[in-house]
């Protein structure tokens, strides 16, 4: 506490009032600033073993604003202490406004605008490549923290015969945990200012409908059909792809995505104690069975089919 005070004071904003703000999913926290004059700021604190992600946070924060997307100016940074000073985008939420008002899909729409104008940019340099072979190996949570009698191997393979087929090039920048509860909604801008970027350090190349499977198969919360597939079609006319391998390549990383979710959010509640995770699973669930369904994904369903339900397991 003492390191921080002094972080705040260093760089004059020791007269903010402080105020947590709630956690995820990591190690980090995050507090509002807000200024006598009522102007806010939003400090990040991470744990040591997080600097990389603070590193990287900033870096891909750099290349977001300087293609013209809205993500946190940094005011101040600590990288030894683990603290930065941030911009702070708003306090509404896609994920709230989408509550409050759900016959206005304006949001959705400006995100998928968003994804169309981060795709067309050339991405930064030295990021890792989620393969068809990376996408397989990265679904080992769920043999071992959901279900350890998995048969994780074939599953595997299947899988990375699936992307493969479906999904294969790792061409374009992807947030990766862009869904509706890490984009903040700012009605009274312009353009794809109105979507304000966050939680983006884990960021990769990765196929292009990554970033789209994350937010319209979001584990926090149901997307329609409808509101689905109209957005499936507004990103296959932004970026100039076709509709049907668009929805092919959705059901395979919807599969992928939310096979890892299962194992990490199962991990989360036996290893780490954050329980409210297990009420998530059955929505993954449900969407996991739904994109099997498809039939691009023929080869992969009858292995993926003998996951059992999260009321099966011991999570």
């Amino acid at each position: 506490m003492a390191d921080i005070d002094a972080f705040l004071a260093r760089h004059g904003f020791d007269s903010h009032a402080r105020r947590p703000l709630a956690g995820d999913a990591s190690a980090r926290r995050y507090e509002r600033l807000a200024a006598p004059g009522g102007d806010s700021l939003i400090l990040m604190i991470c744990p040591p073993e997080g600097r990389a992600a603070l590193d990287a946070f900033v870096a891909i924060a750099v290349h977001l604003t300087g293609i013209g997307l809205c993500a946190p100016r940094l005011h101040a940074l600590d990288r030894e202490a683990g603290l930065a000073v941030i911009e702070d985008l708003g306090e509404i939420q896609v994920a709230g406004w989408a509550e409050a008002h759900p016959r206005d899909t304006t949001p959705y729409a400006i995100a998928i605008d968003a994804l169309a104008r981060l795709q067309a940019a050339v991405p930064p340099p030295g990021l890792a490549a989620l393969t068809p072979s990376v996408g397989a190996e990265m679904i080992a949570p769920l043999g071992e923290w959901y279900a350890p009698g998995l048969d994780l191997r074939a599953l595997q393979s299947a899988l990375h015969d699936t992307l493969e087929q479906h999904a294969p090039a790792a061409s374009v920048l992807a947030l990766r945990d862009y869904h509706a509860e890490n984009l903040i909604w700012r009605p009274e801008r312009a353009g794809t200012d109105r979507i304000g970027l966050l939680d983006f350090q884990d960021a990769l190349l990765a196929p292009p409908e990554y970033d789209l499977v994350s937010l319209l198969r979001d584990a926090r919360r149901d997307v329609s059909e409808d509101l689905r597939h109209a957005m499936m079609q507004r990103f296959a006319v932004a970026t100039g792809r076709d509709p049907e391998a668009v929805a092919a390549a959705c059901a395979a990383l919807g599969v992928q995505r939310n096979l890892r979710i299962l194992g990490i959010f199962a991990r989360l509640a036996r290893r780490d104690g954050k329980t409210r995770y297990l009420a998530l699973m059955p929505r993954v669930w449900r969407q996991i069975r739904a994109d099997l369904d498809h039939p691009a994904l023929a080869g992969l369903a009858p292995l993926a089919a003998a996951i059992p339900a999260p009321e099966e397991t011991a999570a």
